[in-house]
């Protein structure tokens, strides 16, 4: 499965932007999808993770109530709506796939798309 990321850029604290993954070579709607972030100097941490089904969802505790991680598993597409944005919400965003629902908050995934930038400014 390969997946590539867009949709990042630049906007001011308060406002909004929508993350796109698109997944392509391999039966992506029986994967869990997840997003993951990077800030400079920091550890990659978990923002927020869907099942194929969509009955699991899980968003980091910072993310919760501003974040939405929704699917279109017939164009093989995951997305990230991010509201509210704060200037800490400043990464590196990536997608990631996994063929189980175990550790979906953990970085244990088995594909991982190639990032994109999300800066917030104050």
């Amino acid at each position: 499965v390969q997946l590539q990321a867009s949709g990042g850029g630049l906007v001011q604290a308060g406002d909004s932007l929508r993350l796109s993954c698109a997944a392509s070579g391999g039966t992506f709607r029986h994967y869990t999808a997840g997003w993951f972030r990077q800030a400079p100097g920091k550890e990659r941490e978990f923002v927020a993770a869907r099942d194929y089904s969509g009955r699991l969802t899980y968003y980091a505790d910072s993310v919760k109530g501003r974040f939405t991680i929704s699917r279109d598993n017939a164009n093989n597409l995951v997305y990230l709506q991010m509201n509210s944005l704060k200037p800490e919400d400043t990464a590196v965003y990536y997608c990631a796939a996994k063929r189980s629902i175990a550790r979906l908050t953990t970085t244990a995934y088995d594909y991982w798309g190639q990032g994109t930038l999300v800066t917030v400014s104050s």
